[in-house]
């Protein structure tokens, strides 16, 4: 079983990646099982399982707290499927935080929730498999930061569209469909759910991943509209 880093707290970004990329091929089905981390609760899927099997590895205690995991960077993990062609493409949309309208209301951009959890992340994607979630290989590690100007201005766009609409109509006018990188929609198994959370949409997460870059972000963001 791997070991702990008991320095997790303050564990330098760089070194994390290092760390995590050596379990490159790893089966995290597998390690959640060494470390008692349930896949699944009630019949349903524990979402976050995997994130808890890379935490527990990095040493971090569990949290739900909106600062970032280790401090001065955040910690995400996201499935990756095979297309038909055998190539890896981001499953599904990204959780980045969750949405509290009077903070977002309180706050510019640079002072929110968002921009703190994306300007310094570390983003792990593993290969889903099927439904029954039997086994996840880890595929790779990556750092982001918000520091290319043009996704740092289309992600500041659209947070302040997202704070225009609840300023105007109230939270629940909020819809996935606003946001061409960033979206907010509601969090959880839905039927009835009322609370938000920030989602990076596919097409950041595979800029993200640097599966695809967003050289033209103009025709990239329209073929996304075309498969979200």
């Amino acid at each position: 079983m791997p070991h702990f880093f008991i320095t997790a707290q303050s564990l330098n970004r760089h070194e994390a990646v290092r760390r995590i990329n050596l379990l490159a091929g790893k089966d995290l089905h597998a390690m959640a099982d060494d470390y008692k981390i349930p896949v699944w609760k009630n019949g349903r899927e524990n979402k976050g399982w995997a994130g808890l099997v890379i935490e527990r590895y990095l040493g971090l205690p569990q949290n739900s707290r909106q600062a970032p995991d280790f401090g001065d960077w955040e910690l995400k993990v996201v499935p990756l499927r095979k297309d038909a062609e055998g190539n890896l493409r981001v499953k599904e949309s990204m959780a980045i935080t969750m949405l509290e309208p009077a903070e977002v209301l309180a706050n510019k951009f640079e002072d929110s929730h968002l921009y703190d959890k994306l300007r310094s992340m570390v983003v792990v994607s593993r290969v889903w498999e099927s439904k029954e979630e039997q086994h996840s290989m880890l595929h790779a590690a990556a750092e982001f930061d918000l520091d290319d100007p043009k996704v740092h201005d289309q992600v500041k766009a659209d947070y302040e569209t997202i704070r225009s609409q609840i300023r105007a109509h109230g939270i629940d006018s909020v819809t996935g469909d606003l946001g061409k990188l960033v979206q907010a929609r509601t969090k959880g198994p839905g039927h009835g759910s009322t609370s938000r959370a920030f989602y990076a949409r596919p097409v950041f997460v595979a800029h993200i991943l640097n599966l695809q870059k967003l050289a033209s972000m103009p025709r990239v963001l329209a073929d996304e509209a075309t498969t979200i």
